[in-house]
Order: structure tokens, then C-alpha cells, then sequence
């Protein structure tokens, strides 16, 4: 019997590609993950090239599905990925193109 993907399981999922339909959000993402490290909203502004105010924007979508994670220091707030939640997405896709896959782990 076909059973469908559960409905939390797909909501989470689909949460996850909402956030990410957005290149600049893309760029964000790879980004923080290539340099491994948290980084504040200066430095970010910086490489993406847009105002402070939309990059916060796109940072706020990027932790509310956890993909990045904020953290204050001092006065100043740093992001950095998630790697639980950027290591779920490959299993995600293939969970929604019908390749089986572990469910997300609750880290994400």
C-alpha cells in the first residue's frame, strides 16, 4: 500500500524550500556554510551586497526553518548554519522525489 509522506514531515519539508526560493537567501546559506563560522550581519551585508535592512529580513526567514542560527554577542547578533538542518535538505529532495530517506532528525 502507498502511504503518503506525513503531514508534519511535509509541512517541515516544505517550510524548508520556502525559505530557500529566494537566491539571495541561497547565497546566505552557502555563504555562512562555506566559511564555518558565525558571522555578523556587517559581514554578510557586505558579501551579499544588499541593505542591512533586507538582509535581516532574509536572515529572520533563514531562522525561523533553522537553516541559520543566530547568536547574540554583546550587543551585536552573529548567524551561523545549522549543519543538522543543511545536512537534512539533500534527504528532503529525496523524500519528495520518491527516493527513500531517513525523516529529519529533531536538531532541524
Amino acid at each position: 500500500m502507498d502511504e503518503l509522506l506525513d503531514r508534519s514531515t511535509a509541512q517541515q519539508y516544505a517550510s524548508w524550500f520556502r525559505a530557500l526560493a529566494d537566491p539571495t537567501r541561497v547565497q546566505i546559506v552557502e555563504y555562512l556554510a562555506r566559511h564555518a563560522r558565525p558571522m555578523s550581519v556587517g559581514e554578510i551585508v557586505a558579501a551579499v551586497g544588499l541593505a542591512q535592512s533586507t538582509v535581516s529580513q532574509h536572515l529572520k526567514i533563514l531562522t525561523d526553518v533553522r537553516f541559520v542560527l543566530v547568536e547574540a554577542v554583546g550587543t551585536a547578533r552573529h548567524y551561523r548554519t545549522n549543519d543538522a538542518c543543511v545536512d537534512c535538505l539533500p534527504s528532503a529532495a529525496d523524500v519528495v522525489m520518491g527516493r527513500p530517506a531517513p525523516h529529519p532528525n529533531g536538531a532541524c
